[in-house]
């Protein structure tokens, strides 16, 4: 906990200030300038409490002394054990720009086009259970930097024949990627980190633990090298499509291996930084019996990313008040023949069993963690591969003549 220097009130990180504020004697300081005694000397860890949830093991990390609430992961509402210990101080920090009010805001807009949604995730008591969260990201800078030699091909007809000439193309590239951002949470799920994707890097500090106060922070269990292919994948589709659009190059046609180290290769793909970085997200999970749901919003942009359960109810009930006014206007309007009610019906039938299994599949993927890298890694699953793919032509030979 961070004491007030005036009257020994707690201090916390106030948004719309970007300063710690008392709330008893309405102090501000300023973060980077006020430090505590023992912590006066700069290390590379800084004390936390720890709360460690008993249901499913997830750890959040607080500065303060409190130690009740729910879990933000299961949802499952307990009493933690604090403990406190020493954990290894981030790079950078991206402090909260949204209001808990504006979180709120933002989230009631969402939910009220939500009209199959559970009337408690509406409840005003619900949503001010919103949490801020800093979660724990590497961020990778990646550069392009020297000579890049491309193979290329030109066709042109001679008489009866197709002659195609082979090149190597040459140019100077200085490209520079900051901020490729991936969650290093293995609790955080991947598909909602890149649902509220993506964060201003250009609002990044110098870490200080100051601007944890009033706030909870995830653990870092990921390691950087997981996403380290992602991060080279996006740059060099970024850089590879840069490239042809040079106008002396327009006339030719790129041709790759099939790999993504030969992109690397040929781009001179280097990754100049692998920073860990605390971002801020706005929390908010429900749990219905063993369905757990969330809602998060980025704490910098205010976008808003929500797995909505169904109401079966509500959604029943919906149905049948559109089925009314549907088969009064088909009566009335229209006149079907049976064969062609048959063709329509079959058509309806298969368009509703196509979304139904496009979302059993998508719950599957959920609730397996099958697209959740960082929780796959964890678990020993994941290859030190990039999801990206980079959409490239094949070559037949491997030898090219200068041009």
């Amino acid at each position: 906990m961070y004491e007030c220097p005036n009257c020994g009130g707690n201090l916390r990180f106030d948004i719309p200030t970007q300063s710690l504020f008392c709330d008893y004697c309405h102090t501000q300081l300023n973060p980077y300038s006020y430090q505590k005694d023992h912590d006066a000397v700069e290390t590379s860890t800084y004390d936390v409490n720890i709360f460690t949830c008993p249901q499913c093991g997830g750890e959040i990390l607080s500065t303060e002394n409190a130690a009740t609430g729910f879990c933000s992961f299961c949802g499952a509402s307990t009493i933690l054990d604090s403990r406190i210990a020493r954990e290894k101080r981030p790079d950078y920090i991206v402090p909260f720009q949204i209001t808990k009010e504006d979180c709120k805001k933002a989230y009631g807009k969402m939910m009220r086009h939500a009209i199959f949604a559970p009337k408690e995730l509406k409840d005003p008591r619900n949503v001010d259970n919103f949490r801020g969260i800093y979660m724990p990201y590497w961020v990778y800078n990646i550069t392009h930097e020297g000579t890049v030699q491309l193979p290329a091909e030109k066709s042109h007809r001679e008489g009866n024949y197709i002659v195609t000439d082979h090149y190597n193309l040459l140019c100077q590239t200085d490209a520079y990627y900051k901020g490729l951002s991936y969650d290093a949470s293995s609790s955080f799920s991947d598909v909602i980190s890149e649902n509220i994707a993506p964060f201003d890097v250009r609002g990044m500090k110098s870490f200080t633990p100051s601007i944890l106060c009033g706030f909870y922070a995830d653990t870092a269990d990921v390691d950087s090298d997981i996403y380290l292919e992602d991060a080279k994948a996006i740059a060099n589709e970024q850089t590879y499509s840069k490239v042809k659009k040079i106008p002396a190059f327009q006339e030719f046609n790129f041709i790759y291996p099939e790999t993504e180290h030969y992109m690397s290769y040929a781009l001179n793909t280097e990754c100049k930084e692998a920073a860990s970085a605390m971002l801020p997200v706005w929390f908010l999970s429900y749990r219905n019996k063993d369905r757990v749901a969330y809602a998060t919003v980025n704490g910098q942009t205010g976008k808003v990313a929500a797995d909505i359960p169904v109401d079966s109810r509500k959604f029943l009930l919906g149905s049948f008040l559109l089925a009314i006014p549907v088969f009064l206007l088909l009566n009335l309007f229209f006149t079907i023949r049976p064969a062609s009610t048959l063709i329509l019906s079959a058509a309806l039938a298969l368009f509703a069993s196509i979304i139904y299994f496009v979302e059993l599949s998508e719950i599957h993927s959920q609730e397996t963690y099958e697209n959740d890298r960082g929780y796959q890694s964890k678990q020993g699953n994941v290859k030190k591969e990039a999801k990206v793919k980079v959409n490239l032509k094949p070559h037949k030979s491997d030898m090219y003549p200068e041009s």
